[in-house]
């Protein structure tokens, strides 16, 4: 069994349909205390809830919002998006290694890998440096590929759909290059 970090219902559903496809055992697990504002955490929860229902998706649910927390691990680094992502990745990345040891899981990925807008490289990157550290398979699948396969299938089900990757300092950017 696979344990798969789930970054929001949108971007889950390419990867549930390759596991599935595969007939790759697998749970989700729910971890993500970089999203703000807090409305913005709710939606993407509610978007997932709503997936977990129509998928019939196990998931390990962290719903603790942890806007404080991101901010102290980040701030230091918010005029360095590379660097904010990097620790922002691996914080997630490895409360996903831990679940997955904790639960026996025989290896983890995340959905991270799934959004063409994040830093696949980089993710892959700190998975397999995280996968040697722990001894625990990453499994490693380049979901991009199915991109507009899922927001499409997202569009259909009415699910939320983000406009940044949720932190605070991406949001600020996103604005800010609408201002521009």
């Amino acid at each position: 069994m696979i344990l798969m970090h789930l970054c929001c219902g949108p971007c889950s559903l390419y990867p549930i349909k390759v596991l599935r496809a595969r007939r790759i055992s697998f749970k989700g697990f729910f971890y993500n205390p970089n999203l703000h504002p807090y409305r913005e955490f709710r939606e993407r929860i509610k978007a997932l809830e709503t997936v977990q229902k129509i998928k019939e998706l196990e998931i390990i649910w962290d719903k603790g919002y942890g806007l404080r927390d991101f901010l102290e691990k980040t701030f230091e680094f918010k005029d360095k998006p590379e660097k904010r992502c990097e620790i922002c990745y691996t914080w997630r990345l490895k409360a996903t290694v831990k679940k997955a040891l904790e639960i026996k899981a025989e290896a983890f990925t995340t959905t991270l890998l799934y959004s063409i807008y994040q830093k696949h490289e980089l993710i892959k990157e700190i998975a397999e440096d995280l996968s040697n550290h722990y001894k625990i398979p990453f499994f490693y699948e380049d979901f991009r590929k199915g991109f507009k396969e899922g927001l499409e299938e997202a569009k259909k089900l009415g699910l939320y759909l983000q406009g940044y990757c949720g932190c605070i300092f991406s949001e600020e950017e996103r604005y800010y290059k609408k201002l521009k």
